[in-house]
């Protein structure tokens, strides 16, 4: 059984649908999930669904020494980062190389880098005029979204487009495309 670890700062959309998508499955389980902040939404998004959410705060990732090993005597197998606002550094980088997958709110390497999360990216994709978004999944590396591309998933952008309606275009992407993408990932691992 391939266990992951998922990563949340926010109000854990992504977070649960991961783990309804693995809840059950043959092969890959949601062995932990982790939130840096305190107020995030995901602890209550996923209480019903009975999973535990484990506040590590600030403090744990400018060195994340220990949590590291927690997840290495968890038996973690991948980390999954869903809306996790923390840079990932080493130990965690070096433990875990070709192992941290994350979810970007544009077709990278366009609108990337530190600082650019959420309506950050949206409305850096509507100021640029671009055609068109969508989400690239991607692994982690010393490079703030700069790890390898593993899949890439686009919709148009409208002329009257928001942020908010780019936004909600984007979010079903996520929803249909992060989990299977994870599924094949971890497969091939």
């Amino acid at each position: 059984m391939k266990r992951i670890a998922i990563l949340a700062s926010g109000s854990g959309t992504n977070a649960e649908n991961l783990v309804r998508y693995f809840t059950g499955h043959p092969s890959i389980e949601v062995a932990v999930v982790i939130c840096n902040r305190r107020q995030a939404g995901v602890y209550d998004r996923l209480r019903p669904l009975g999973i535990e959410v484990e506040y590590w705060g600030k403090e744990h990732w400018l060195d994340p020494t220990r949590v590291t090993a927690y997840l290495q005597e968890q038996g973690v197998d991948l980390v999954v980062l869903s809306g996790f606002l923390a840079v990932i550094r080493e130990p965690m980088l070096t433990a875990y190389r070709d192992r941290i997958v994350n979810i970007h709110p544009s077709l990278l390497p366009r609108h990337g880098g530190p600082g650019m999360y959420g309506h950050h990216v949206h409305e850096e994709v509507l100021a640029d005029g671009d055609e068109q978004s969508g989400i690239t999944i991607h692994l982690v590396n010393e490079q703030v979204d700069g790890g390898h591309i593993l899949a890439q998933f686009t919709c148009p952008v409208m002329p009257d487009d928001t942020p908010d309606t780019l936004a909600e275009r984007i979010h079903p992407l996520e929803y249909a495309h992060f989990p299977p993408t994870i599924e094949r990932y971890l497969g091939s691992i």
